[in-house]
């Protein structure tokens, strides 16, 4: 006598049972907006023409202390062969500069937000209005890179 259910048709019954145990969790243990945007967002970092830019300076790492100032803002330096990207980070945002001066598009990627993107202009001087609330990194393109800092804790 032979057995009733062949191969095929077991692997039909094993993904019917896949989907609907996939469709209940689904249901009841959704995936949190905020992993799966920051999930997107690691995707999207993966540009395999991208150069990495180096941290080569953190002002709470290698800055000496000044006296009087309460709460100094962050200074950060970044580079990937000829270009560095000098940022100071505030309170109310960032400001930085493009060296060498270049217009460039920058993209400020932080952990459950979207990518805010931001102009430099020809002197490759940028602002972004908005400060970043956790980890964060930017992503430059000028006319001849695609550059991506390394990823910090704002």
């Amino acid at each position: 006598m032979g057995r009733e259910g062949g191969p095929d048709e077991d692997e039909f019954a094993d993904a019917l049972l896949e989907e609907e145990l996939r469709q209940a969790a689904a249901v009841l243990d959704p995936v949190p907006a905020e992993l799966l945007q920051t999930a997107l967002d690691a995707f999207a970092l993966h540009d395999l023409d991208a150069r990495l830019a180096e941290l080569t300076f953190d002002s709470l790492m290698d800055a000496l202390p000044v006296r009087g100032i309460m709460d100094p803002p962050r200074m950060l330096t970044f580079r990937a062969g000829e270009v560095t990207v000098d940022v100071e980070v505030t309170a109310d945002g960032l400001i930085g500069q493009v060296l060498p001066p270049q217009s460039a598009r920058i993209e400020v990627l932080g952990g459950p937000g979207a990518a805010r993107p931001v102009t430099a202009d020809t002197l490759g001087r940028f602002t972004s209005d908005t400060p970043p609330t956790g980890p964060f990194a930017l992503r430059l393109r000028t006319d001849a890179d695609l550059i991506v800092t390394e990823w910090l804790r704002a």
